[in-house]
C-alpha cells in the first residue's frame, strides 16, 4: 500500500528505519527486531541504502522479504550515488517488479573513503533530479528527506526551504524529518515549509537514545545539535548504561507524545535494528494515544491539504 495512502487516514503513521546488516549475527538482529515490532502493527518500515549505494541489491531483497514474509508494507531508500541514470532505472525496474509500492528518494553519502560529493558521470547531481526520474515513470510513493537544523551542506536555512520546495514541486508525497532533540525545532521548521507552500505530511524522524557515544556520533555527523540539558542528564548517568537507556526512552515518549498531540502526522524510529526502546516508546503511545488531544492537526500535519482543502497555514 502506498505511504501518502496511510498517511491520508484519520490515525498517525509510526513507522521504523532499518539499515541492511553487514554479517550473519546483525542479520539474525534484524529479524529478531522485526518479529518483535510487528506486534505492534507499524503502518510501514523502511530499509536504508549503503553509503555510495553499497547495499542496493540487500535493500531490495530485505524490502521484500518484509512483505512477503512479515506481512508489513516496506519502504526502499534510493539513492543517486555511483549510478549513471539507465542504472538507477534499472533499480527502479527491480524495485517494480518486486512489486514495492515506496521509495525514499535521497541524493545519498558519498562512498567509504571519499568526502565530498561527486556526481557520477552519466548520473544525477541533485535528489530534485531523482525524484524528476522517478515520477515521470514509475508508479511509487515518493518520500524524501528534510532538515529541521538545516542540511549541513545547505548555505542558509532559507536556501535550504528553497531546495525543499524545488524538490517536494517535483513529485514528492511525503516528507520524513532528520533526527531532532528539541520538539520546537520542528515546530519552527513546518512553520517556515508551510510559509514556503510546502502542504505534503512532514514526518518527524526520532532516535530514541540508548548510547551516548553512538548518539555523539551520529549528531556530528549529521548536523543535529543536543540540548544543553539534555546532554547534561545523559552524562550524568554515563556510568550507569541501564539507566541511560531508561532516561532516552522516557525523554523520546515525551518528544513523541508532544509531537502527537500538537499535530504531527505520525513518528518515523530510527531503531538501529533494534526493538526494545522502539517497542516502550510505541507500546507507551498507543496506550496513552496523545494524537486524541491533538489542538494544532491542521496546520501540523497537512491532512486538510492532503485532501485538497487550504491548511490553516496558507
Amino acid at each position: 500500500m502506498r505511504i501518502d495512502e496511510l498517511l491520508a487516514r484519520e490515525e498517525p503513521v509510526f513507522s521504523f528505519e532499518f539499515f541492511p546488516p553487514k554479517t550473519e549475527q546483525g542479520e539474525q538482529n534484524l529479524y529478531a527486531a522485526l518479529s518483535e515490532l510487528r506486534t505492534l502493527e507499524p503502518s510501514f518500515v523502511s530499509v536504508t541504502y549503503g553509503a555510495g549505494g553499497s547495499t542496493r541489491s540487500k535493500t531490495i531483497e530485505i524490502v521484500k522479504r518484509i512483505k512477503d514474509d512479515y506481512g508489513l508494507e516496506a519502504m526502499a531508500h534510493f539513492t543517486c550515488v555511483g549510478a549513471t541514470v539507465p542504472e538507477l532505472r534499472s533499480t527502479l525496474d527491480e524495485m517494480r517488479a518486486a512489486e514495492i509500492d515506496n521509495v525514499l528518494a535521497l541524493r545519498g553519502d558519498p562512498p567509504s573513503g571519499q568526502e565530498g560529493w561527486v556526481k557520477t558521470e552519466g548520473g544525477l547531481e541533485y535528489s530534485r533530479e531523482l525524484v524528476q526520474l522517478i515520477k515521470a515513470d514509475y508508479p511509487f510513493a515518493i518520500g524524501a528527506a528534510c532538515f529541521p537544523e538545516t542540511h549541513i551542506h545547505a548555505s542558509s536555512p532559507q536556501a535550504d526551504i528553497d531546495h525543499l520546495v524545488e524538490k517536494v514541486a517535483a513529485g514528492v508525497d511525503f516528507l520524513i524529518t532528520q533526527l531532532f532533540f528539541d520538539n520546537a525545532l520542528y515546530f519552527d521548521f513546518v512553520a517556515r515549509a508551510r510559509a514556503a507552500g510546502i502542504g505534503v505530511p512532514i514526518i518527524p524522524g526520532i532516535l530514541p537514545i540508548t548510547q551516548i557515544s553512538q548518539l555523539e556520533r551520529m549528531t556530528k555527523m549529521c548536523g543535529a545539535s543536543i540540548p544543553d540539558g539534555l546532554r547534561h542528564e545523559l552524562h550524568a548517568r554515563e556510568s550507569q548504561p541501564e539507566a541511560v537507556i531508561d532516561f532516552g526512552v522516557a525523554h523520546a515518549t515525551l518528544q513523541c507524545a508532544e509531537l502527537l498531540e500538537a499535530g504531527a502526522p505520525g513518528i518515523h524510529f530510527y531503531t538501529l535494528n533494534r526493538s526494545p526502546a522502539t517497542r516502550a516508546i510505541l507500546g507507551a503511545l498507543k496506550l496513552a494515544r496523545p494524537w486524541e488531544r491533538s489542538v494544532y492537526a491542521d496546520s501540523i500535519s497537512s491532512a486538510s491539504a492532503t485532501r485538497g482543502e487550504p491548511s490553516a497555514a496558507s
